[in-house]
């Protein structure tokens, strides 16, 4: 079942992306990105199987960040898409902040959700700033590597492909690299430390292949917003 569902989340999130921008522009993928850094956070801390190897259920959400970044790349320029880095940022913070506030409240004496709250957001502090780290890194380095290659090949869509593909690849194997270190460094046996190393990169690299014909899509589907237009009003004028 885990497969199925694998493949399912493919499914569902990178649909989702492209979906959320086509009804909702910039500010859907702005909001995209806010909830699935949140909630990649919370899946990460579950391992699971996939195809007889340990991994972490937060692989396929988190990799679809990545898709969200180029797309604002590819329609709205390094700007929009350096703003959604920024974004992904203060929220994960904001969730940070907001947990730890939570497991200071003293429950009440009818109260059963304490203790697995305290278990869940107990790790969240770790996975968090792990997150963190590697969200700061590698969505960077995903937009400063987009428009490098951008420049390098023009605006063609013939190699979208290879600025969607380069770009996320390398930096997602910096993001695993951080993230995963950080995260489960000593926690863990060295035999599943590097099983989890190994596989979070393999599936993200999956998902990232599997995003190619959805950042082809959002390019047809290209939403415009009075930010976006008003730059060409300005150049028709002169």
């Amino acid at each position: 079942m885990n497969e199925l569902i694998f493949i399912l989340a493919v499914v569902i999130y990178l649909c989702s992306t492209v979906l959320i921008y086509k009804f909702f522009g910039k500010i859907g993928i702005y909001a995209f990105v806010a909830f699935a850094t949140i909630l990649a956070n919370i899946q990460v801390s579950k391992s699971i199987m996939l195809f007889g190897l340990t991994t972490t259920a937060g692989n396929v959400l988190y990799a679809a960040t990545f898709l969200s970044t180029d797309i604002l790349s590819e329609n709205h320029g390094k700007k929009a898409a350096q703003k959604a880095v920024f974004l992904g940022i203060v929220i994960n913070v904001l969730w940070l902040i907001g947990t730890q506030l939570t497991l200071l409240f003293k429950p009440s004496a009818t109260d059963t959700m304490h203790a697995s709250m305290k278990v869940l957001f107990g790790v969240i502090p770790r996975i968090t700033i792990a997150s963190l780290i590697g969200y700061i890194v590698s969505q960077s380095l995903d937009v400063i590597l987009y428009h490098l290659i951008w420049k390098k090949t023009g605006n063609n869509n013939k190699k979208l492909w290879l600025r969607n593909n380069a770009a996320t690849m390398i930096s997602q194997l910096v993001d695993t690299l951080l993230f995963v270190t950080i995260a489960f460094v000593n926690t863990v046996p060295t035999s599943i430390f590097l099983q989890i190393l190994g596989t979070t990169y393999l599936f993200k690299v999956i998902v990232g292949l599997c995003d190619t014909p959805f950042i082809y899509l959002a390019r047809k589907i290209k939403v415009l917003d009075k930010e976006d237009l008003k730059p060409c009003q300005e150049e028709k004028m002169k």
